[in-house]
Order: C-alpha cells, then structure tokens, then sequence
C-alpha cells in the first residue's frame, strides 16, 4: 500500500531528524540559523525539534503497523505536516529577508508529504465508506 510507504519514510525522516535534534539541540538551530542564548533556548529546540518530530514518527511507525491507527497516521501527516508547511511558505512570502535552501527544501518535503498522505488518506476513507 502507498500510504504504508508514506508512514514507514516519514517515520523514518521524522526520527531521525528528532533524535539528532535531541542529542545535539544546535544542529537544528544552526541550519535554521537560530541562536541558543540560554537553557529556555535549549530546552525549547529539543523538545520541538526532537522530543515532537521522534514522537511523530514513532506514531507513523504506530500507524504503519495497526490497522486501527492507520487513518489516524495518514491524518496526522496530511493535516499536522500540511500545516508546518503552509505556515512555512506563508511566513517566507510574507518575509522580506531572504531565506536559505533549507527552508524551501522543508516546504518542498512538508508539502509533499502532505499531499501525498492526503490522497493515502482519502483512498483509506473511501475503502472503508
């Protein structure tokens, strides 16, 4: 099934990112050119860089493996990612500043992502109506 494939990579993308964002809270910070000026700073980039996105993926791995959690998997990624990017363009549009090839390379991945779960997510919906 595709929307298994979409939830085994985006567990995947998702862990690994979070674990290295929680082992080492500056990787993502300096890609994001973000300063870590004291322990709310720190606190703050691991747990919604690391502790959020390896939460996420252990749910994509949850919903990859249950047929009960699939739907919900799908939903998460469609509505959840969908949002991340979304606000991502809408913010770098709104933006005058220049941003860098990461930012455009997230909103490249959170859009797709997001597509893609949602088409998973409406065949789910219509297999089971």
């Amino acid at each position: 099934m595709f929307g298994i494939f979409v939830l085994w990579l985006s567990a995947l993308v998702f862990i690994a990112y979070g674990v290295v964002s929680l082992i080492s809270p500056a990787v993502p910070a300096g890609i994001a050119g973000l300063i870590i000026s004291n322990g709310n700073a720190y606190a703050e980039i691991a747990s919604m860089y690391g502790g959020l996105q390896t939460g996420i993926g252990v749910f994509c791995i949850l919903a990859a493996l249950r047929p009960d959690y699939y739907k919900g998997g799908l939903a998460l990624l469609a509505i959840g990612v969908g949002a991340v990017a979304v606000a991502r363009l809408l913010s770098t549009l709104l933006n005058a500043e220049p941003v860098t090839l990461y930012i455009w390379g997230a909103c490249a991945y959170e859009g797709a992502t997001a597509l893609v779960a949602t088409i998973a997510w409406r065949k789910a919906v219509k297999v089971t109506s």
